[in-house]
C-alpha cells in the first residue's frame, strides 16, 4: 500500500468526481467504493451467488447480472433483509477496497466513498477530504445532471450525514462553490500537502 490513504467524500452533486479526476490527472491512483460495490456482485462472484441463493433466481436478469430493481423491492420495507445484505456485502467490499489500495503505487492514494463517514470507512484512511457545497447547490446541480425532481434529490440528501456533521469530521475541506479553475488550484494545493505528508510517514 502507498504510505498515505486519503478518503474523499461529499454529498450528491458536490463535485467529488471532478475533484477525483483532477487528482488522477496529477498521477494519483483512485479506488472507488461504488465501483468496488458493483464488482463484488458481478457475474460469477461469490457475492452474487449468495444473493441468488438467498432471494431466488428471479433476482437475476436474463443475462445473469443482478437485477437491482428487484433487489430493492426485496429489501424495501424489510429491515431484516437489508441487514442481511449489508452483513454479506460490507465485509466483502471492505476487503476488496483494501486489496486495491494495497496494489496502488502512487505517492499516496485516494479512496472515493460517498458514505465515508456513514459506513465507518474513515477508519480505513489516514486523512479525510470533504468536497463541500450548500444543500441548495446540491439540489440545483443534481436536478440538472440527473434530470430528477427536487424532492428526489432532497430524499438522497436526507439519507446522508448532515453537512454540519461531515464538516466537523473532515480533516480537509474543499469549498466547491466557485469555478473549476479555482477548484483545480485547491486540489493542487492539497496534492502538494499530501505529497509532503506521504514523505513523512
Amino acid at each position: 500500500m502507498t504510505n498515505l490513504v486519503v478518503g474523499l467524500t461529499g454529498g450528491i452533486g458536490s463535485g467529488k468526481t471532478t475533484v477525483a479526476n483532477i487528482f488522477a490527472e496529477l498521477g494519483i491512483e483512485l479506488v472507488d467504493a461504488d465501483i468496488v460495490a458493483r464488482e463484488v456482485v458481478a457475474i460469477g462472484s461469490p457475492g452474487l451467488t449468495t444473493i441468488a441463493q438467498h432471494f431466488g433466481d428471479d433476482i437475476l436478469n436474463s443475462d445473469s447480472t443482478l437485477n437491482r430493481a428487484k433487489l430493492r423491492e426485496h429489501i424495501f420495507s424489510k429491515p431484516e433483509e437489508l441487514e442481511w445484505l449489508n452483513a454479506l456485502l460490507h465485509p466483502i467490499i471492505r476487503t476488496e477496497m483494501l486489496k486495491q489500495l494495497d496494489n496502488t503505487r502512487s505517492p499516496y492514494s485516494i479512496l472515493i466513498a460517498p458514505l465515508l463517514f456513514e459506513n465507518g470507512l474513515d477508519r480505513l484512511v489516514d486523512r479525510t477530504l470533504l468536497v463541500d457545497i450548500s444543500p441548495e447547490q446540491q439540489r440545483n446541480r443534481t436536478k440538472i445532471r440527473d434530470s430528477v425532481t427536487a424532492e428526489q434529490v432532497q430524499k438522497i440528501i436526507d439519507s446522508q450525514a448532515s453537512r454540519e456533521d461531515k464538516l466537523s469530521k473532515a480533516d480537509d475541506v474543499i469549498d466547491n462553490h466557485g469555478e473549476r479553475s479555482a477548484l483545480r488550484n485547491k486540489v493542487v494545493a492539497l496534492h502538494n500537502n499530501y505529497l509532503k505528508l506521504s514523505n513523512n510517514t
